[in-house]
């Protein structure tokens, strides 16, 4: 039994007649009724009853139709199904975040995947840092990484999506925290004399702890920068244990303004009047060879150009 020979069928059910069957599937009657005879030979049972003025069909027709409706509408869904993972409409995507991308730029990534590819499936990986990330990808463990660059591995591809300042999280009873209003509010503090990072020189700092940290690296080089260099108390490897140490007051830090997304009782966070802003950037990485259609489909959606890539301050 052929798929040709099942839509012939339901044709002829469906109109009750050869000539209009035949022009419905725009092929000659004379094939139509030689598949229609080759069927009910396979089957070994008429399914039309035939007259000069009318087709019906017989009790096997009857029990055919439906199974043979069935078995084409999930053909056709399946070859519906195939066409839309070949063309990235379908699929799923391994997503790795570094820590404070979760809460800014994952939200936007997926609405924008959600609006345009609804049939893409995401699954996260959160609170890991750039090199963690690179291994990832590297070791296909996830397909996409939301990172801070640079990127080191040659292999990875990347599209920077947004620039961020950095700025001072500081425990609430802090000197600079002075005007900054109802506890673990996510705002900056605009005080009347402005955070200069000279003014940290004497601060115990709370840093990330893994080796290459890209904020961690930027951080140091500003301070270094200032003229000091910061004093490392404490270490975590992630952002949320980085805020809780914060917020025991054994330390600052320096963070990305992605950070004013969370809200942490007993943290302040505090903009950086520099005339040159300590940043980093938020980029999207994968492998250069991945061959993934729905990859390649949610590049083309999340790589488009932005009218803006610096973030506006809060």
């Amino acid at each position: 039994m052929e798929t040709r020979q099942l839509r012939y069928f339901v044709a002829v059910a469906e109109t009750r007649h050869f000539g209009r069957a035949a022009e419905r599937l725009h092929i000659a009657q004379s094939p139509l009724s030689q598949a229609i005879r080759q069927l009910e030979a396979q089957l070994g049972a008429p399914l039309f009853d035939r007259t000069t003025r009318r087709v019906d069909l017989t009790e096997a027709g009857e029990a055919l139709l439906p199974e043979a409706v069935r078995i084409l509408a999930s053909l056709d869904a399946a070859r519906d199904q195939v066409g839309r993972v070949a063309a990235g409409a379908l699929g799923h995507l391994r997503v790795g975040a570094t820590g404070l991308a979760t809460y800014r730029h994952v939200p936007d990534l997926v609405r924008r995947l959600a609006r345009e590819l609804p049939g893409l499936e995401l699954a996260f990986t959160t609170e890991l840092l750039t090199p963690a990330l690179e291994k990832a990808l590297a070791d296909h463990r996830i397909d996409l990484a939301v990172l801070r660059p640079p990127v080191s591995d040659p292999g990875l591809a990347h599209h920077v999506l947004a620039r961020e300042h950095l700025v001072l999280a500081v425990p609430a009873g802090h000197r600079l925290a002075s005007g900054s209003g109802s506890e673990g509010a996510p705002r900056c503090v605009h005080a009347a004399a402005p955070a200069h990072l000279a003014d940290l020189a004497d601060e115990d700092f709370v840093v990330y702890a893994p080796p290459g940290s890209v904020v961690g690296d930027a951080a140091a080089r500003a301070c270094r920068a200032a003229g000091f260099t910061p004093r490392r108390t404490h270490s975590a490897d992630q952002t949320s244990i980085v805020l809780a140490l914060v917020a025991a007051g054994v330390g600052v830090a320096l963070l990305p303004s992605s950070v004013l997304a969370v809200a942490v009782e007993g943290v302040r966070y505090v903009d950086l009047d520099e005339r040159e802003p300590v940043t980093t950037d938020v980029a999207l990485a994968w492998r250069r060879d991945d061959p993934q259609p729905a990859l390649a489909r949610a590049l083309a959606v999340l790589c488009r150009p932005a009218t803006d890539q610096e973030d506006t301050p809060a």
